[in-house]
């Protein structure tokens, strides 16, 4: 089958693209950077020449190598996601995702793909009073989008990533590693399930062909964890001595910038990721383990997993 992966740069296309090449899929990898797409798969041990993956430059958002990328597409994987507003771009981030979508879906149902797999955010249920941010709400526009292009398409909904390269993850260690006591905010309590990397890869890989055409599936790991759990679990397996401090209070702004601060990460992309932890954020139960036939890796697996590949590239300094 040929398949399309895009956003083949990112976290989940470059685990993706191996695992869809090991089942014998003819894989093309789009990307705006072909450069930064080979040295993401050089990561995977993935070599595109030797393994005959055709890297293909390209931008969803002004439509730039999208029929070239297309033609003859069984199964298009929609990967792009964006969270910051750049210096530069004067264009409202969930604008930029709009118009993206919009430019994709059209290319595919033009093309005659037969599937958009999309990975996307936990809708969440929470009370209508609740307002969702802009990040998880833009996620469930892109989604509509793309569901509506090409009626037999699947979509994935996902919490919190557990695998090296996920930058909630690395958010999370570098908190750990350099707090001396993990100060909690108030969102600490609320809870969630993390899912492992490979269970997710391998999800995305089986709704190539999984006979679930049209639906989205809300997916996650088997253990339900609060996120000052979460920080507290780490800590314990990345055998350091963190004493917890709760706060008491949200204060999502200043909090998120100084967590980015603290782990060297761009305030762009920490304030979305806490503006979205306003309650609980848990899949429905849609049984998708079990639909897409891949058996899931608790926690403290994924974990112990993705702090081994991490040491294998760089020192972890708390260790």
């Amino acid at each position: 089958m040929r398949v399309l992966v895009t956003g083949a740069s990112g976290f989940a296309g470059s685990l993706l693209v191996p695992r869809l090449h090991s089942e014998g899929h003819e894989v093309r990898a789009f990307g705006r950077n072909p450069v930064r797409v080979e040295e993401a798969l050089a990561r995977q041990h993935t070599d595109p020449q030797a393994d005959n993956v055709l890297v293909l430059r390209g931008d969803a958002l002004t439509g730039a190598g999208l029929r070239r990328a297309l033609d003859g597409v069984e199964v298009a994987y929609y990967l792009i996601h964006s969270m910051e507003n750049a210096p530069a771009q004067r264009t409202p981030f969930t604008e930029r995702e709009r118009i993206a979508a919009e430019r994709f879906a059209d290319a595919a149902a033009r093309a005659g793909v037969r599937r958009i797999v999309y990975l996307g955010g936990l809708v969440p249920h929470w009370p209508a009073q609740t307002r969702r941010s802009r990040h998880l709400a833009s996620r469930e526009a892109v989604e509509r989008i793309l569901l509506d292009a090409v009626e037999d398409s699947v979509a994935l909904r996902a919490s919190i990533v557990i695998g090296t390269h996920s930058r909630s993850f690395r958010l999370l260690v570098h908190l750990v590693e350099r707090l001396p006591v993990l100060t909690l905010p108030a969102w600490e309590r609320y809870l969630t399930q993390p899912i492992d990397a490979r269970d997710i890869t391998a999800m995305l890989a089986a709704s190539a062909t999984a006979p679930l055409g049209g639906r989205s599936l809300e997916v996650g790991g088997p253990d339900v964890l609060s996120y000052g759990e979460m920080m507290t679990r780490i800590a314990e397996l990345m055998l350091v001595n963190r004493p917890a401090l709760k706060l008491g209070v949200n204060l999502t702004g200043v909090t998120a910038r100084v967590a980015a601060a603290i782990a060297g990460e761009d305030p762009g992309l920490v304030v979305p990721l806490m503006q979205g932890l306003q309650g609980d954020l848990l899949p429905a139960d849609d049984h998708a383990a079990e639909l897409l036939n891949v058996r899931l890796h608790s926690f403290d697996s994924a974990v112990e997993n993705a702090l081994r590949e991490w040491e294998e590239l760089e020192t972890l300094a708390a260790r």
